[in-house]
């Protein structure tokens, strides 16, 4: 008699943003991917990005609703095109600041999505203060969660890896591209969601050259023997914790 396999949880990822576009333009590539993959993504938005990262709104004489409107629904249909699902704070942009309610919120997900792997912001950014407040609020809800003492439903979570994505001006915020993330097969993807979001639609050429020089710089370490496609195209990510492995490779 043949059992059938008992179902198993698919893998699971965090995704900590600021802002309602920076998931698209920082990880889309990686989110598309893990859903490529079968895998449960789940977006974690801070805030809309309504009053710092919406001009071309404000210039257009729209008032706050209609913008925080606007942004969600932009982010809400970048983050189905990538096959993943979001979650809105509405914490507001510029200043981004904690608060007690804010982090248990975040506890909470954390606990609900039990992550396998967390992406979010690195802890510097000199022109923008949303991003360390929310690199700092992610790795705080991280530590959190993992505390059994801690008043909050769900069940604790296990120490997932976390990477950071990639800022908009990484030399002057200590960034290293630690990780090359060859995106190729899923860029199409990641350039429809990308287009999702016309309130910043400046940057949607910014990020598909910096996609293709991050490609470059992938088949240069890669080695010339390993079938890439000519035209790769990469995210680059950093580590803040040591990778944990049984071999060196």
């Amino acid at each position: 008699m043949t059992h059938a396999h008992a179902p198993t949880t698919p893998r699971s990822t965090l995704v900590v943003t600021a802002h309602a576009g920076d998931f698209v333009w920082r990880a889309g590539g990686a989110i598309a991917l893990a859903a490529a993959r079968g895998e449960k993504v789940t977006i974690a938005c801070l805030t809309f990005g309504e009053r710092g990262e919406s001009a071309r709104a404000w210039r257009e004489g729209r008032d706050l609703a209609q913008i925080k409107a606007l942004r969600r629904d932009e982010a809400e249909r970048a983050a189905a095109t990538l096959g993943a699902e979001v979650r809105f704070f509405d914490a507001g942009d510029h200043p981004l600041l904690p608060t007690p309610e804010l982090t248990d919120r975040l506890v909470a997900l954390y606990r609900e999505t039990q992550p396998d792997v967390v992406l979010t912001h690195p802890a510097d950014d000199p022109y923008n203060g949303d991003h360390p407040a929310a690199h700092r609020m992610a790795l705080e809800a991280r530590i959190l969660a993992q505390a059994i003492g801690y008043p909050a439903d769900g069940e604790v979570i296990g120490a997932p890896p976390v990477f950071y994505f990639e800022p908009h001006q990484p030399e002057m915020s200590g960034f290293r591209p630690e990780v090359l993330l060859d995106i190729t097969e899923v860029w199409e993807t990641k350039r429809k969601a990308m287009e999702c979001l016309a309130a910043q639609r400046h940057l949607w050429d910014y990020y598909t050259d910096l996609a293709v020089r991050r490609g470059v710089q992938l088949r240069r370490n890669a080695g010339p023997n390993l079938g890439l496609a000519h035209r790769t195209l990469a995210e680059a990510y950093m580590r803040p914790y040591p990778q944990i492995a049984k071999e060196l490779a």
